[in-house]
């Protein structure tokens, strides 16, 4: 008789392990009600700071529960990742802790900043390889050295020891909110790691709570497969939420959300931006833009969450300070307050001023100005970015542009044109 497989499921003595494994290694990170957010939607919403581990993210936990588990031949070979960000940085310092060799694939595009800081975790630990463009070029070249090298792959969430490690936040909750059982918690969803793990322990320890995933709207590789009851991959995505953006969630992961995740939505990667910098300047929190997803997502809940007790995972705060000018602007579009044209300028003398003067509301102010002169043509043409003060400016504008012959095309909706010329 043919022997069937069971299924993985993560329990409580394998988590309460993974938690003894971390004490000292990982912090207990804190759990705080943010006032600002629980008086917006009449609720009680608690934040678990996971931006405050010393590598800015909960990453280490998975990474060193499974490092910390292997045996004598595989610590002998030494490990091997692919990573461009959070799980490098929680590979290197688990190797530098552990004292193992690592070896870690990044993609060569990567940003020197993120370079350094697994640099700084690992020290003489790990060797960084940078190769080919994209996350999937570094992801190969690692599994391509695991098995020429016999080294032991460390993948960021579709492991049975990582996604242990990772769910020890959850455990951490359910301690940490005992005076005030939770009715809700939204944690991002990348990989699929965090999200297995917490929704497991909730599942055991906490049934009644409702776990809610959240994923970016440009990647939402655990809503589809949710919704086709299968694991399946997406042809593209956007990378802007690069710690949550997969075009395919792990498969363990997968089999166990999709048992245990109340619900999954999505949120607009520029409702994540205006999100970063709320907390930005109203809480003096930095975070990421994968930290800021379970936020995002409060917005779609106003109405079920009154008077109850919710937890929102921000996991993680590496946020590169080079990508703010990207998150400003993505967040404008996102409301409706930045707008680019084609402007037709007649040939004559003025025609610039009278735009500005005529055209132009008081509190309407030019962001991007590029102009193009063409020679034996009626119009030169300009692509020509506009901030207005308010969404309602954008129709009378248009109107008055019409009107005085000056419009040319609007670039907002027409992504295809709109990423070659903004």
């Amino acid at each position: 008789m043919k022997e069937t497989k069971t299924k993985y499921r993560p329990t409580l003595k394998s988590i309460e392990a993974a938690a003894e494994k971390l004490n000292g290694i990982a912090s207990v990170t804190p759990l705080i009600k943010n006032s600002r957010y629980s008086k917006h939607f009449k609720a009680n919403i608690y934040l678990k700071r996971e931006d405050l581990q010393e590598v800015r993210s909960y990453k280490i936990r998975g990474a060193y529960n499974k490092i910390s588990s292997l045996d004598k031949t595989h610590i002998e070979n030494g490990i091997v990742c692919a990573s461009a960000g959070n799980h490098a940085q929680g590979v290197a310092i688990s190797c530098k802790l552990l004292k193992i060799r690592g070896t870690i694939f990044m993609p060569a595009p990567t940003p020197n900043q993120k370079i350094e800081q697994v640099k700084m975790f690992g020290e003489d630990y790990v060797d960084i390889v940078l190769v080919g463009d994209t996350f999937d070029d570094a992801y190969h070249a690692a599994m391509q050295q695991s098995k020429d090298m016999d080294k032991t792959f460390v993948h960021p969430f579709n492991d049975e020891k990582v996604i242990e490690g990772q769910a020890t936040v959850g455990l951490e909750i359910i301690d940490q909110a005992k005076e005030h059982p939770i009715d809700y918690v939204f944690v991002p969803v990348g990989g699929g790691g965090l999200a297995s793990g917490l929704s497991s322990v909730f599942k055991l320890l906490s049934p009644q709570t409702k776990i809610i995933s959240v994923e970016p709207k440009g990647a939402a590789a655990m809503l589809n497969s949710i919704r086709s009851n299968q694991n399946i991959e997406l042809d593209t995505i956007d990378n802007f939420v690069d710690g949550a953006a997969v075009k395919r969630v792990g498969d363990l992961n997968f089999a166990i959300c999709k048992e245990t995740i109340h619900r999954v939505v999505t949120v607009e990667e520029g409702e994540i931006c205006q999100t970063i910098l709320d907390l930005y300047n109203k809480d003096a929190i930095v975070v990421e833009p994968a930290g800021a997803l379970s936020l995002c997502a409060l917005e779609q809940f106003k109405d079920e969450i009154k008077d109850k007790n919710v937890v929102c995972v921000i996991s993680g705060s590496n946020n590169d300070i080079t990508r703010m000018a990207e998150i400003k602007e993505r967040a404008l579009l996102y409301a409706n307050l930045k707008h680019y044209f084609i402007i037709k300028f007649p040939q004559r003398a003025g025609a610039l001023r009278d735009f500005v003067v005529d055209i132009l509301g008081p509190t309407d102010d030019i962001t991007h100005f590029e102009y193009t002169k063409k020679a034996n043509r009626e119009n030169d043409v300009a692509v020509v970015g506009l901030q207005l003060k308010s969404p309602e400016d954008l129709d009378p504008l248009i109107s008055k542009m019409k009107q005085h012959n000056f419009f040319g095309d609007y670039l907002n909706n027409k992504p295809d044109l709109f990423q070659f010329l903004v």
